[in-house]
C-alpha cells in the first residue's frame, strides 16, 4: 500500500523538474539474429528504421539538454558564483518530514526481515501462510569516532585534483579576509581559495591526526556529528562553547553523506551563525567514495542518485530552521568533461574511467530572526520565533503563526500581547499531546487553533497540571472521574471546534495552586446539569448541541474563574434569562465564530496581496537594474571587492 509518508518523499525527491530520460531499449526481434558479410560477422544488422530512431534520439538529446539548463532567474545567474542550478525561487517541500529513519541508517545496521521459506511453494495459494514476527533487535550502530579515528585516521580523502580547483573556485566567491570560518567534517585539506587570511578557522572532524595536517586550521576539535539530542543539535560541550551567532561562513565538504541525523547538524549550524551567514554543503558524486568509506555511508546516500542529492541536501535547510535560511540555490560546479552518473546504464562507471569527478553544492544563508513583533506584520514575526522549536512541522508552525498574529492583534492590553510572545516557547510541550492526536478526526488546523487559544491565554504556563489536565482533556490519559469524564459525556453533543475552544479555555485554569480556583471548576462542573435543563426548558426547540454551547458559555463566563459569581448568584442569573436573550447569546456566539473565520481570511488576503506587491516590485526593480547594466560602463566586481570598467559585448 502506498503511504502518506512514501507520497510525500516522491514529491520531494521528484526529478520531473530535472528531466529524466528513458533508457533505449533494443528491439529484441530480428535484430538479434547475426548475418555474415564479407567474412565478418554483423550483430544486429536489422534495427529499427531511421524514421523511428531519429525522433527518439532527438527526444533524447531534448530531455538532456532539458536537465542541464539552469533553474534560476537571469538576475541570480549574475549575482551567484558559476554553476548555479537550482535558484531559491524554486524549491519545494512536503508539508513534513517525508524521510523514514532507515534511510540515515548504515547497511550494516539494517535489520532484514526473516524470509518465508513458504512464500515460494505456497504463493499459488490463498492466503499465503506467514511465519509469526519474531522479535528484532538494534544492531549495535557504527561508533563513528572508532571509525574515523582510528579505522580511518590516516586515510586521506583524495578529492579528485579538478573537482578541488572547482570547489576551492567555488569558495573564493564567498569566503574574505578576516572572515571567521568553521569546517563541519574537516580532514587534511580544506579547498580554501589561496592566500586567503581568516580571523579563525576552527575544524570540527573525527580524526584528530587528519586535522593536523591541514595548516588552515586554527581550532580543531575532535567531535562525533552524529551525537546528538534529538531536535535540538549536536551533542557536544566544544560547541557549546563556541556560543551563538559566531560565524560568518560554515563549510561542510564529503561530508553530508555520513550524517545520521542530518536536522540536527544544520540546527546547529544555524545558531552558530552570524545573521547573514552562508552555510556551503557541498559533496561528490553518490560513488566517489564507495570503495574507502562506504560503511560509514547512510542508506539515503547509496540509494539515491546525485540530483536527488541536491534536493535531499536542500531539505536538510528547509526542515531544520525552516524560513530561517534564505537565499537557499543548488549548483554544479563539476569540471568540463566529468563523470556523467546513469543508474540505468550498467556500463556508465566503466565509461566514466579516467573522467573527473563531479562537484555539488548547496547553500543558504541565515535569515536574521526577529526579536521584537512587527505591528505591521505579527504572522511573520511569530514564524519567526518558531523557526527552531522542536517537535512542531513546518506545517504546523504554518498553521499556528497566523492565530498567535490574529490574537496578539485583538490582545486587550501590552501585558497580554507579552504573555502570548513569552508562550510561543511552550508549544511544543503542547504538540507532544497533539501529534498523537493525528490518527484520530482531530484536524491539523484544530491542533493549531487549540495551541494558539493556549499560547493567548494569560494564565497558560504550561506547568505539569496543565500538561496533565491537557492529556485528559484530549483522551490521552484516563480522564479523571470528578472532572474531564462529566466534562465528556455532558458535551457529547457539541460540535467539534466548540469542543477545543472549551478545552482552551479550562486547560489554563488547572495548576495555579488557588484553592479558590479549585473550587471555581467544581462548580464549573457540578453546574453543567442545572444550567442545561433551565436553558431546555425556556428555549425547548433549540438542538442538544446549541444547549450544551450556550450552557458551557454562561458557566466559563461566570463560575470557571473565581471572584464572578457564586452557584447561587449564577442561579438567579441564568433564571432570570428570558428565551430572547438566551438566544441572543447564541447568535452571538455563533456570530463570533462566524468573525473570526473571516478575520483569518481577511488577514490572509491581505497577506498574500501584500507578497504580490513585494514581488512585483522586486521584479520592477530587477527590470531597472538590468537596463542599467545595459547601459552603465562600470561595474562592482564581487570577485575583487572593486568598481571595474564594464564593456557592453556585441552580438
Amino acid at each position: 500500500m502506498t503511504t502518506y509518508r512514501s507520497l510525500a518523499l516522491g514529491v520531494l525527491l521528484s526529478t520531473v523538474l530535472l528531466g529524466e530520460s528513458a533508457g533505449f531499449v533494443p528491439h529484441s526481434g530480428p535484430s538479434s539474429t547475426s548475418l555474415k558479410r564479407d567474412g565478418v560477422t554483423q550483430m544486429n544488422a536489422v534495427v529499427p528504421p531511421t524514421m523511428i530512431i531519429g525522433p527518439f534520439i532527438k527526444k533524447m538529446r531534448d530531455e538532456k539538454e532539458a536537465k542541464n539548463q539552469p533553474l534560476a532567474s537571469a538576475d541570480e545567474m549574475k549575482t551567484e558564483a558559476p554553476g548555479l542550478k537550482i535558484g531559491s525561487a524554486v524549491w519545494k517541500w512536503p508539508p513534513v518530514w517525508p524521510y523514514d529513519p532507515e534511510l540515515f541508517k548504515r547497511k550494516e545496521e539494517i535489520v532484514e526481515a526473516p524470509a518465508n521459506p513458504m512464500a515460494g511453494l505456497m504463493g499459488g495459494m490463498t492466503p499465503t501462510p506467514t511465519l509469526p514476527e519474531a522479535p528484532t533487535e538494534e544492531k549495535e550502530p557504527l561508533d563513528a569516532l572508532t571509525y574515523w579515528g582510528e579505522e580511518k585516521a590516516d586515510e586521506l580523502t583524495n578529492l579528485d585534483p579538478q573537482a578541488a580547483e572547482k570547489l576551492r573556485g567555488h569558495y573564493s566567491f564567498y569566503i574574505r579576509d578576516g572572515m571567521s570560518v568553521l569546517e563541519f567534517g574537516a580532514a587534511e585539506e580544506s579547498y580554501l581559495p589561496e592566500g586567503v587570511k581568516l580571523d579563525r578557522h576552527v575544524g570540527i572532524g573525527a580524526s584528530k591526526s587528519l586535522m593536523g595536517k591541514n595548516p588552515s586550521i586554527t581550532e580543531p576539535l575532535v567531535v562525533d556529528l552524529n551525537n546528538v539530542i534529538e531536535e535540538r543539535g549536536i551533542d557536544s560541550d566544544d560547541i557549546r562553547q563556541l556560543g551563538s551567532n559566531t560565524f560568518d561562513v560554515i563549510i561542510m565538504a564529503n561530508t553530508i553523506d555520513f550524517l545520521t541525523s542530518p536536522r540536527e547538524v544544520f540546527r546547529t549550524s544555524w545558531e552558530l551563525m552570524k545573521p547573514g551567514g552562508l552555510m556551503i554543503v557541498s559533496f561528490s558524486n553518490k560513488d566517489a567514495y564507495s570503495s574507502k568509506f562506504e560503511r560509514a555511508q547512510t542508506k539515503m546516500w547509496t540509494d539515491f542518485n546525485d540530483d536527488q542529492h541536491m534536493w535531499v541536501c536542500g531539505s536538510f535547510f528547509q526542515f531544520s530552521a525552516g524560513d530561517g535560511w534564505g537565499s537557499l540555490k543548488g549548483f554544479d560546479i563539476s569540471p568540463e568533461g566529468a563523470a556523467q552518473a546513469d543508474d540505468a546504464n550498467p556500463l556508465a562507471n566503466f565509461m566514466n574511467k579516467g573522467k573527473p569527478g563531479n562537484m555539488y553544492v548547496v547553500q543558504g544563508t541565515k535569515t536574521a530572526q526577529e526579536e521584537s513583533i512587527d505591528e505591521s506584520n505579527p504572522e511573520k514575526s511569530f514564524k519567526s520565533k518558531m523557526w527552531m522549536l522542536p517537535t512542531m512541522e513546518e506545517r504546523d508552525k504554518s498553521l499556528t503563526a497566523p492565530r498567535l498574529a490574529r490574537a496578539y492583534q485583538v490582545a486587550k492590553s501590552q501585558e497580554e500581547k507579552a504573555a502570548i510572545v513569552e508562550n510561543v516557547a511552550t508549544l511544543p510541550r503542547v504538540y507532544e499531546s497533539l501529534i498523537k492526536m493525528d490518527q484520530f478526526a482531530f484536524t491539523f488546523n484544530m491542533q493549531a487553533q487549540l495551541a494558539a487559544d493556549l499560547a493567548s491565554d494569560p494564565d497558560y504556563k504550561s506547568n505539569d497540571d496543565q500538561i496533565l489536565a491537557l492529556k485528559m482533556g484530549l483522551g490521552l490519559r484516563t480522564p479523571s472521574k470528578e472532572f474531564w469524564q462529566p466534562i465528556g459525556e455532558k458535551t457529547a453533543a457539541m460540535d467539534p471546534e466548540d469542543k477545543v475552544n472549551l478545552l482552551a479555555y479550562l486547560v489554563p485554569r488547572f495548576g495555579s495552586g488557588d484553592p479558590e480556583q479549585d473550587v471555581a471548576l467544581e462548580s464549573f462542573v457540578s453546574g453543567l446539569d442545572p444550567t442545561f435543563e433551565v436553558i431546555r426548558s425556556k428555549v425547548p426547540d433549540l438542538s442538544e448541541g446549541d444547549v450544551q454551547l450556550v450552557g458551557t458559555e454562561l458557566l466559563a463566563a461566570e463560575v470557571a474563574k473565581p471572584g464572578r459569581s457564586s452557584k447561587a448568584e449564577f442561579a438567579a442569573f441564568v433564571g432570570a434569562l428570558s428565551e430572547s436573550e438566551l438566544r441572543a447569546i447564541l447568535t452571538k456566539r455563533k456570530s463570533f465564530k462566524e468573525y473570526s473565520v473571516s478575520q483569518m481570511e481577511k488577514m490572509k488576503n491581505e497577506r498574500d496581496a501584500k507578497a504580490k506587491r513585494i514581488a512585483d516590485d522586486t521584479a520592477a526593480i530587477r527590470a531597472q537594474v538590468e537596463k542599467a547594466r545595459e547601459t552603465r560602463t562600470m561595474i562592482f566586481n564581487q570577485q575583487t571587492g572593486k568598481m571595474e570598467e564594464y564593456t557592453v559585448k556585441k552580438k
